[in-house]
């Protein structure tokens, strides 16, 4: 195996425990979410900051899932 497979090799898997670490942090704060909207009195403000930052989150595991998948020609 040369240098450039193994890079790209050690670059896919920290990518890929990268994606998975935002997974959990994105499920996380929509545990959170749930539980702060069920509350009565809740801070709309943290409730919005919460769903941005989960957008956010969902928005890099996109891009990281995006530079993993090959790019097929047709």
């Amino acid at each position: 195996m040369s240098n450039f497979e193994s890079d790209e090799s050690d670059n896919s898997a920290a990518m890929e425990a990268r994606i998975i670490e935002l997974r959990e942090e994105h499920r996380d704060l929509d545990l959170a979410l749930n539980a702060l909207a069920a509350t009565p009195l809740h801070d709309q403000l943290q409730l919005r900051r919460m769903k941005k930052r989960k957008l956010l989150l969902k928005d890099q595991i996109s891009f990281l899932e995006a530079q993993l998948t090959p790019d097929i020609q047709a």
